[in-house]
């Protein structure tokens, strides 16, 4: 254990100041997404705009295009959070206002799954005969998934962070394995985040059913 925290802060030394910023970013983000403040996505915006670079960098080519997804996706995570629901006016007109936190049915689940599995397996096998990337059906199984589950985020359904339990620690080996050590280390603390995260969006849903039935 000591060697490990030995070898974790020597690597820590030689961290490049864009990781170390795209690492603090990601956290604020993730910290005020399980608040549900909407900037969170500024910070998502920034962190991303970071990893892209990174990770192009190191050969994770599926992670770096992911990346830039999650750019697009925290212009739309914005909007969704500030004017993606709608509010009922005395029973008639409507108008549009921010999204309060959903389930997800067993049918959509059941899709996300299959569609995860197909996906993962074309892209690892194209990725495998056709390109250099590391760990090619790993890096797409947490790209694919990602691409979904990012996408309930905005949508604010609540079983996105189970999901994000899953994709985080399948990448704490790869970044690991990839010498991003201080990434890896921000993606074991995800699970822990995303555990907490549930929980609250799990008591908000519940308050939020209980005075909608009342």
């Amino acid at each position: 254990m000591d060697n490990w925290l030995q070898a974790l802060l020597q690597t820590a030394h030689t961290m490049s100041v864009w990781e170390m910023t795209a690492v603090v970013f990601a956290i604020t983000y993730l910290l005020l997404a399980v608040r549900e403040n909407v900037l969170c996505w500024l910070f998502a915006f920034l962190s991303t705009a970071i990893y892209t670079a990174l990770f192009w960098d190191v050969s994770l080519l599926m992670d770096a295009v992911l990346n830039v997804y999650y750019m697009a996706m925290a212009v739309y995570g914005w909007r969704q959070w500030t004017r993606g629901g709608v509010t009922a006016i005395d029973g008639k007109s409507q108008h549009p206002g921010g999204l309060a936190i959903r389930s997800m049915s067993n049918q959509q689940h059941s899709l996300m799954l299959i569609a995860t599995v197909v996906l993962t397996g074309i892209s690892g096998y194209l990725l495998s005969e056709y390109s250099q990337a590391a760990w090619p059906y790993v890096d797409s199984f947490t790209t694919w998934a990602s691409v979904f589950t990012t996408y309930l985020v905005a949508r604010k359904y609540l079983q996105n962070w189970l999901y994000w339990i899953v994709i985080d620690a399948v990448s704490v080996p790869l970044y690991i394995e990839r010498g991003l050590s201080l990434t890896a280390l921000l993606f074991a603390a995800y699970i822990v985040i995303a555990v907490l995260g549930y929980i609250s969006w799990r008591n908000h849903y519940r308050i939020s059913r209980t005075t909608s039935a009342a």
